[in-house]
Order: structure tokens, then C-alpha cells, then sequence
């Protein structure tokens, strides 16, 4: 099982890759794709991004911008990330963080993930969840 972080930004989430890959001394953000290269939606923002990501000290630090107009908060966009490719262990992991919170966004299938969620736990902590390869 994998544990990371991701990191949400107001249109400049480019800029903040770039800083954060020159503090963590990595060459350049990896797998960087804007908004218009998503294949499941019209692009609304095509130059925002929609996922980059960075090694930080065995981890990876994930970043992406929110949809212009969607909430924003600085201090409060960020999410912890879990992985795993067992998939009863996901939807387990995702049911016991949502109960007594929200289920954002129900386990399902998407373009990245063969079941990938997202829940804020009764804490207020929001949390992505992820089937990952071996």
C-alpha cells in the first residue's frame, strides 16, 4: 500500500511544481497533463493541470489545479492519498473513513483507476483512494 500527498491550487499549480521540484532537487515534475489531455470530458480549463507529481523522499507529492470557480481555500487543499491493488482493502479503507463523513466522489471506475475514490472523514480530512498496480 502506497501513502501520499496531493496538493490542490488556484491555476498555478505549474509554478508550484517547478518550486517544489527545485527544492526536492528533482529534475522536473513527472507525468504532467492539463486539463484539455483529459479523455473523459471537455476541457473547461485546457492550460490548467490536471496532475503532476514529484518523488519527495519516497513518497510522491501530487499537485493539480482546481476547476476554475470550484471552491478553493488555501490551507485546506490538501488531501492524503492512499493506494492499493487489492480492491477489497480499498473499499474497505474507503467505507470505514466514510463513516459518520462524506463520500465526495463513490469508488468507481475512472481513465486512472480501475476504482478510485475520494471521502472527507469525520474530522474534515479528505482523503483520495486508489487501486494501483503491483
Amino acid at each position: 500500500m502506497s501513502f501520499d500527498v496531493f496538493l490542490n491550487f488556484d491555476g498555478d499549480c505549474r509554478e508550484a511544481a517547478a518550486f517544489y521540484a527545485t527544492v526536492f532537487q528533482v529534475d522536473a515534475p513527472h507525468d504532467v497533463m492539463t486539463f484539455e489531455q483529459n479523455p473523459e470530458s471537455a476541457p473547461v480549463d485546457k492550460d490548467r493541470i490536471l496532475y503532476a507529481s514529484i518523488p519527495v523522499f519516497g513518497a510522491t507529492l501530487m499537485m493539480s489545479d482546481c476547476p476554475s470557480g470550484a471552491p478553493f481555500v488555501k490551507g485546506t487543499n490538501v488531501s492524503l492519498t492512499l493506494g492499493s491493488a487489492d480492491p477489497a482493502e480499498i473499499t474497505r479503507v474507503f467505507d470505514a473513513l466514510a463513516a459518520g463523513g462524506t463520500a465526495v466522489m463513490p469508488l468507481q471506475k475512472t481513465f486512472f483507476s480501475d476504482l478510485f475514490g475520494m471521502v472527507c472523514d469525520k474530522f474534515g480530512i479528505y482523503w483520495q483512494l486508489s487501486q494501483a498496480p503491483d
